[in-house]
C-alpha cells in the first residue's frame, strides 16, 4: 500500500506544505493532487489522477488548478526544503539534470538534444534539479527548466505555452547557476556544500561563477577538463594546463585508502582509494579581466586562479581514476570529500526508484506554469515516499 500523505508520520509534511496557498479550496486540491500522485497506478496524467480520486475532484478542476490557476509554486518549494532540513537533515544540495523524453514538440522547452551519457539524440525537455541529500535519503526541492533559444526567440511559441516575459536565453551552464543560486542564496537556507553532477563542458563555467560567489562546491568533472597544477608534489609536470585525467594519472602514487564501500547488497566491501592535487582553473586566452589582478573575469570566474583541489577516486584493484571531482573545499579531508561525492549516487538511486512512481516526469500539458506546478507537487510526493521509506 502506498503511503497516505494525510496520515501517519507524513502528516506534518502535508500540514506545512500548503500554508502559502491563499484559499481553502486550493489547499484541498493540492492535498488531493498529492494523494493522486501517490495512489495512481501507471502514468500520473491529470485524467488518471482524477479517475483515482473518484469524484473528489474532476479532471477539469484539477487541470485548472495545475495549468491555469495563479498560485505560486516557489513558497511550496521553500516549505518543502525547510521541512526536509528539519527531518532528513541533508548534508548537501545535489544538482543533477533530469531528462524528460517527449514524443511531440509542443510541450514547453522540448528540443532535440544529444545526451553523451546515453549516447543518443532524444526529443526531450531538460531540467536542472536541486536535491536535499543525506547518506540515507534524498528529495528534490527546486527545479529550473532549460529553455532553448528556439523557444525564447519565437514570440508565438512563447505565448502559446505562457513563458514569462522576463525569461531570457541562457546556456545550460547558466541554467545550473540560476537553479543553485535561487535555492542556496535567495531562499535564505542554511549553508550546505553544493555537489554538482551535471557533466559536460558547462561544469567549469558554472563552477567558476558559483565559487566566485562563495558557494562551497564539489563538482564531478570530465577527464578532458584542463587545469593548471599548483601542487609542489607534482612540480615536475610543467607549467602549462594538463587534462584532469593526465594529472591524476601522474598522481597515482599519491593514492591512499580512505574508506570501505559496499558495491552491491551482499557483495562485500571494496576499499576506496583517493588522491588530491592542488590545481587552478586556467584563464581562457583573450578573456577580459574586470578590475585588475585577482578579480573576476567577464564571465564571472576567478581571474587570478583560485586554488582548488582535484580529487581522484577508484576502488582497490580497479581502473584509475574511476571518478574525478573538483572542489574549493581545500581543507576538507579526502574521506569526507568522497562521502560528499557519494551523495550524488544517493540522489541517482532515489530518482531511479521513486521519481517515475510519483510521476515526476509525467506532466502531459504544454504550459510553463503547469509544468512547474506539477513538478513541485511531484517533488513533495517524492519526499513523502522517501521519508516513509526512511522511517521504515
Amino acid at each position: 500500500m502506498r503511503p497516505d500523505p494525510c496520515s501517519g508520520p507524513l502528516a506534518d509534511l502535508c500540514s506545512t506544505l500548503f500554508t502559502s496557498l491563499p484559499r481553502s479550496d486550493q489547499h484541498r486540491k493540492g492535498m488531493l493532487y498529492l494523494r493522486g500522485l501517490l495512489e495512481t497506478p501507471g502514468r500520473k496524467s491529470i485524467r488518471n489522477i482524477a479517475a483515482v480520486l473518484d469524484g473528489e475532484a474532476s479532471e477539469q478542476n484539477l487541470h485548472h488548478f495545475i495549468c491555469n490557476s495563479t498560485w505560486d509554486w516557489v513558497p511550496i518549494r521553500r516549505a518543502l526544503a525547510d521541512y526536509l532540513l528539519g527531518t532528513s537533515r541533508p548534508q548537501a544540495w545535489v544538482v543533477q539534470p533530469m531528462v524528460i523524453p517527449k514524443t511531440g514538440r509542443h510541450s514547453v522547452g522540448v528540443e532535440r538534444h544529444f545526451f553523451p551519457a546515453l549516447g543518443q539524440v532524444l526529443n526531450a525537455q531538460l531540467a536542472i534539479g536541486v536535491w536535499a541529500a543525506s547518506e540515507r535519503t534524498s528529495s528534490p526541492v527546486n527545479w529550473r527548466l532549460h529553455l532553448p533559444g528556439t523557444w525564447l526567440k519565437d514570440r508565438h511559441r512563447r505565448s502559446r505555452v505562457s513563458i514569462p516575459e522576463g525569461m531570457g536565453v541562457e546556456t545550460l551552464g547558466e541554467c545550473v547557476i540560476e537553479a543553485c543560486l535561487e535555492t542556496t542564496a535567495r531562499w535564505g537556507l542554511p549553508v550546505r556544500p553544493v555537489v554538482l553532477d551535471v557533466g559536460g563542458t558547462h561544469t567549469a563555467m558554472a563552477f567558476g561563477k558559483l565559487s566566485a560567489d562563495g558557494t562551497p562546491l564539489l563538482a564531478r568533472v570530465d577527464g578532458d577538463l584542463h587545469l593548471t597544477v599548483a601542487d609542489p608534489v607534482l612540480s615536475g609536470c610543467g607549467g602549462g594546463p594538463l587534462s584532469a585525467h593526465q594529472i591524476m594519472r601522474l598522481a597515482k602514487n599519491l593514492r591512499r585508502p580512505v574508506l570501505e564501500r559496499e558495491t552491491a547488497p551482499g557483495a562485500g566491501k571494496r576499499t576506496v582509494l583517493a588522491a588530491t592535487v592542488r590545481v587552478r582553473l586556467p584563464r581562457p586566452p583573450g578573456r577580459r579581466v574586470l578590475g585588475g589582478p585577482g578579480r573576476r573575469t567577464a564571465e564571472g570566474g576567478a581571474a587570478g586562479g583560485e586554488e582548488l583541489l582535484l580529487l581522484g577516486t577508484g576502488e582497490d584493484g580497479g581502473r584509475w581514476p574511476a571518478e574525478l571531482w573538483l572542489t574549493n573545499l581545500v581543507t576538507t579531508p579526502p574521506a569526507s570529500l568522497v562521502r560528499l561525492g557519494g551523495l550524488a549516487d544517493r540522489t541517482r538511486r532515489d530518482f531511479n526508484e521513486i521519481a517515475d512512481r510519483v510521476g515526476l516526469r509525467d506532466f502531459s500539458g504544454r504550459s510553463f506554469d503547469g509544468w512547474h506546478r506539477h513538478v513541485t507537487l511531484a517533488s513533495a510526493a517524492h519526499a513523502a515516499v522517501a521519508l516513509a521509506r526512511h522511517v521504515d
